[in-house]
């Protein structure tokens, strides 16, 4: 028999290298399916929110997408989990259920099956790479990532980008996933003198890489630029690292505008004086479970191919982003911001 209730999974890492994220991604979807339920629900049900842990490998991130829908019966899924786990998840669901896939992503995500609302690596490294040859000169780059799928397309984009815009890349460094020793690549850094260093690393990885730069006196010589670091890795960096480092994004906690001071409102109204610090990848799961809502409502289903056809086509009224009234629904592009940290905070440079 049909659940009166209609549920929605949310596969996150509570564990791992992203496992850092996951009280923001709590919160967040849980403030979102509260606003959809107090106008009435989705579809004419009230949402009951399933949370799995998608925990810290590729095999963990499947199991968890099927107990979602093989025990507890779940209609869709919105997650926030890496990229490769991401193809793996797929392959568990084989489109039964729409998957909502909320952080910012590599790109061209070929499976019908995944609805991905994310900013792309390309615009964010663009808007970066021009701030930094155009205000800060540098010509010369060091490129570090970790061995999976998001890392590699985006290290292939920002060699094509700084080709393009006349810098060069004097070195590159791999990484296995969840590395923390990162004194050989710093050395070949030291070495090789770049005038920046772009890294995508998550997680925990990014806090690792981050102190250990810093602290082999790195920071004030050299600089970095990301575009997964945020307010909670930013604190985890601790202060005293930060110097010099560059992040790009469609989200900061800190930006003023129409819809963030009413999404932030509502946050502390829902979780308090001192709720899990708000970042662009917990707020993704805020506007992914917003995207399914309206995506729902245009197609009256859950189907997937029905969904489809909705996307960029329909309003999604709920965003963080813009001062827009509305967006479009499963819309990629979104505007960028470039942030300069100063200690745990960040100083907004374009807007």
């Amino acid at each position: 028999m049909r659940s009166t209730s209609l549920k929605i999974g949310m596969l996150i890492s509570r564990y791992g290298p992203l496992g850092i994220w996951a009280p923001s991604c709590d919160a967040s979807a849980l403030m979102a399916v509260a606003e959809l339920n107090a106008s009435g629900g989705l579809l004419g049900r009230q949402i009951d929110i399933v949370v799995a842990d998608a925990g810290p490998t590729h095999a963990s991130a499947a199991e968890g997408a099927s107990t979602l829908m093989d025990l507890e019966g779940v209609e869709a899924i919105v997650t926030m989990i890496d990229s490769s786990a991401r193809r793996f998840v797929l392959e568990q669901t084989r489109s039964r259920v729409p998957v909502i896939y909320t952080p910012q992503f590599e790109g061209s995500e070929p499976d019908p099956g995944v609805v991905a609302i994310g900013e792309t690596s390309a615009t964010l490294i663009a808007h970066g790479l021009n701030w930094l040859m155009d205000q800060k000169r540098a010509a010369r780059y060091f490129l570090v990532g970790s061995d999976y799928l998001w890392p590699r397309r985006s290290i292939a984009m920002a060699r094509s980008l700084i080709a393009n815009r006349g810098g060069s890349v004097i070195g590159e460094a791999i990484v296995p996933f969840g590395y923390d020793a990162y004194d050989r690549v710093i050395e070949q850094i030291r070495t090789l003198r770049p005038d920046a260093v772009m890294f995508w690393l998550a997680g925990q990885e990014s806090v690792m890489f981050n102190r250990k730069f810093s602290q082999l006196g790195l920071s004030s010589k050299i600089l970095r630029f990301c575009t997964a670091v945020e307010e909670t890795i930013l604190c985890a960096i601790g202060p005293e690292n930060t110097e010099n480092l560059f992040v790009a994004s469609s989200y900061f906690s800190g930006l003023r505008s129409r819809n963030n001071d009413a999404f932030l409102e509502r946050y502390h109204q829902s979780f308090g004086s001192s709720p899990p610090p708000i970042n662009s990848f917990g707020q993704s799961l805020y506007e992914g479970v917003h995207c399914l809502g309206s995506l729902a409502r245009a197609a009256e289903g859950l189907h997937l191919v029905q969904l489809r056809r909705y996307i960029g086509r329909t309003p999604q009224t709920k965003t963080a982003r813009g001062n827009e009234k509305q967006i479009a629904a499963a819309t990629t592009v979104h505007p960028i911001h470039l942030a300069v940290a100063e200690g745990c905070d960040f100083r907004i440079l374009t807007v």
